[in-house]
């Protein structure tokens, strides 16, 4: 790269920035059809994704990468076609930007209008993630802002790829293709630069790790949101019906293990753990995960004939709060509800967490004590998604709760203003 980091990443981003003009004064129609555009571009440049993203796989595989994180970053094409049908129902969706919000006449006779608008200049910091380029800039332009990119080098070749063709297909609708614009360099230096821009970048979004995370948070001097990441937990009440408990147990474990909506804590009220405990180590190592136990959860790992060291491990008091992204998961018998929920909310990363019972009051307690972005009663944590929640793509799944709560999606790329009208009114 022929300038340093610092001058590349700015100019980017003042570019980036000047674009955005455009897509705040566009209309609904044309922002739809410009994510219509952007739809249509990745199925036409399916071959050209898939082969950006063998390069990266292949890297990853010399590079001895997890089986989660691979999980991740491939791409099939079936994955880029619900890229593409993630923008399509993105397209569709009611107008995020100009609803009315409060509309009325002060006393002084002026004519207020609060009204959403877009944020300008959202960067997007994540990791092994593909899929992020798309959706990140799929929102970003259906909501009116531009976007500027810096994806984890373990994804690069596919990252670019994505970015071009959605770029491509900005500008044949007439937009500036520099509102959508990817980071190329891979230097760690890059992020620290993006994170220094108060003033021109207006929030930054970090998707990834715990550390990645923790890092924009604690040096962005630009306004952060966080997705965080997800130790979701199951806890089984000693109401729970054991067909819906271990069928909902295995798919929120197993059925994508790297991703953060996956469980990964189980509880088990102690008043049937002695019946269902069994149960629930034998269809866990059915599916391969490896069990961190406490001592009852061990010990029934060893009545059940299960290896240990191989098959099952005693937890330690890090397992409580880890997020495995793998098939691994951590097991505990709790004396009841109250032990749930005070473990939940200690060890939890208030993303999404779940209770399994008949019990109607044992359900609505922990609904409304459990704090997290999204808490289920007898459903699996894997539906914590934008789309699964009818909002179309998201770019993560927030935490926190200053801004936005739970699935990141376009509404959550607004703010508002208030336009005034008057006939003259000076203030006494």
């Amino acid at each position: 790269m022929s300038v340093d980091i610092a001058t590349y990443v700015h100019d980017l981003a003042v570019e980036t920035k000047a674009a955005s003009a455009a897509l705040a004064t566009a209309s609904d129609a044309q922002r739809q059809e410009a994510v219509r555009a952007m739809a249509a571009a990745l199925r036409d440049g399916v071959d050209c994704v898939i082969a950006a993203n063998e390069l990266d796989m292949s890297s990853a595989r010399d590079a001895g990468t997890s089986a989660g994180l691979l999980d991740r970053l491939l791409l099939t094409p079936e994955r880029v076609d619900g890229m593409a049908a993630g923008l399509e129902k993105l397209a569709e969706l009611p107008d995020p930007v100009g609803r009315v919000l409060d509309h009325r006449v002060l006393a002084s006779g002026v004519d207020l209008t609060r009204v959403t608008v877009p944020l300008g200049l959202v960067a997007m910091v994540y990791e092994a993630r593909p899929n992020v380029t798309a959706d990140a800039a799929g929102i970003c332009i259906r909501t009116g802002n531009a976007c500027i990119l810096r994806g984890g080098s373990l994804a690069y070749h596919s990252c670019a790829m994505i970015a071009e063709l959605l770029a491509d297909a900005l500008e044949a609708q007439g937009f500036p293709r520099e509102a959508v614009s990817m980071i190329e360099s891979t230097d760690r230096e890059a992020t620290g630069e993006l994170m220094k821009l108060r003033g021109i970048v207006d929030v930054l979004i970090p998707r990834g790790g715990a550390g990645l995370i923790q890092r924009c948070v604690r040096e962005s001097l630009v306004p952060v949101i966080e997705t965080g990441t997800g130790n979701c937990h199951i806890y089984v009440h000693e109401s729970a019906d054991f067909d819906k408990a271990l069928n909902i147990i295995v798919n929120a474990k197993t059925q994508r293990v790297g991703v953060c909506n996956a469980a990964e804590s189980l509880l088990v009220d102690r008043a049937m753990a002695d019946t269902f405990l069994p149960a629930a180590v034998a269809v866990l190592h059915d599916h391969g995960v490896l069990i961190h136990g406490d001592e009852a959860t061990c010990a029934a790992c060893a009545d059940a004939g299960l290896a240990e060291g191989d098959d099952y491990v005693a937890a330690t008091e890090e397992d409580w709060g880890h997020e495995y992204l793998a098939l691994e998961m951590s097991v505990k018998v709790v004396a009841d509800e109250d032990e749930a929920i005070a473990h939940i909310n200690r060890y939890g990363t208030m993303h999404s967490e779940a209770i399994i019972a008949e019990d109607a009051d044992a359900c609505e307690r922990f609904l409304d004590e459990i704090d997290a972005s999204a808490v289920y009663a007898n459903a699996s944590t894997r539906f914590t998604d934008g789309g699964e929640f009818g909002l179309g793509a998201e770019i993560g799944i927030s935490t926190q709760k200053l801004h936005a709560r739970g699935p990141f999606a376009a509404e959550a790329l607004t703010t508002y203003k208030y336009k005034l009208r008057g006939t003259g009114q000076v203030r006494p």
